[in-house]
C-alpha cells in the first residue's frame, strides 16, 4: 500500500498484522480522488480543504489527502491495534504538521463538541457498522460539514445502509467489494 499522488507519492504506507482493520485499497482510493477532482457534481480546492477521517484505521485516506496538499486533517480512530501504525504513518511524513489525531470512540459525544467545520468528512466504518444512520445525524446537527461539503463513505457493496430523510446520494461508485458513496444534505 502506497501514497498515490502528491508530494509523497510512491511512500509506502504500513498496515496492520492483525484482521479486524480494513485498509482502503489504493485502487479505490484513487477513484475516490478522481471523482473528487473530475466530478462536476462538486468541486474543491484542496489547498484550501479541511478534513475528516472517521475511522481511520491507517490512515491512508487522510494521508493521501496530505500528499495531495490539503490545508487540514483531523484523524478520528480509537482502536488501540491501528493507533501505534496510524502515528508510524504520519511520522514518516516528517514535515508535516497539519493534522489532528483524536483518539476517541465516535460513538461518544466527539463528534458533537468538534466545533470546526470540515469540506470533505471521510467515513469508513467497520462493514458491520450499525449505527451509520447515528453517526449522519451527529454530523448533520453538529454542523460538522461546510455548506458545499462532502461526506464520502465506504462501505460493502452489499450493504443495505438506511440514511437519514435529509441526507441524498450525489454519485455512487463501486470498485471490488466496496461502495462509494458521496453524500450531502439538504
Amino acid at each position: 500500500m502506497r501514497i498515490i499522488s502528491g508530494a509523497y507519492k510512491g511512500r509506502k504506507i504500513y498496515e496492520p498484522k492483525d484482521l479486524k482493520t480494513r485498509p482502503l485499497k489504493d485502487l479505490t482510493k484513487e477513484s475516490i480522488f478522481n471523482v473528487l477532482i473530475h466530478s462536476k457534481k462538486f468541486t474543491f480546492n484542496l489547498q484550501e480543504t479541511k478534513v475528516l477521517d472517521v475511522f481511520s484505521g491507517i490512515g491512508s485516506f487522510g494521508i493521501e489527502c496530505l500528499s495531495r496538499g490539503v490545508k487540514n486533517v483531523v484523524f478520528i480512530e480509537n482502536y488501540q491495534g491501528v493507533l501505534p501504525i496510524l502515528k508510524k504513518n504520519l511520522q514518516n511524513l516528517k514535515s508535516v504538521k497539519n493534522y489532528e489525531i483524536i483518539e476517541k470512540d465516535v460513538h461518544s459525544n466527539i463528534l458533537t463538541i468538534l466545533n470546526k467545520k470540515f469540506d470533505i468528512i471521510f467515513l469508513d466504518p467497520p462493514y458491520k457498522e450499525k449505527n451509520l444512520e447515528i453517526i449522519l445525524l451527529k454530523i448533520k446537527n453538529s454542523e460538522l460539514l461546510n455548506k458545499n461539503g462532502i461526506i464520502v463513505l465506504h462501505r460493502h457493496k452489499k450493504g443495505n445502509d438506511i440514511f437519514p430523510p435529509d441526507f441524498k446520494i450525489i454519485e455512487e461508485k463501486i470498485y471490488g467489494i466496496s461502495r462509494i458513496i458521496f453524500l450531502s444534505f439538504f
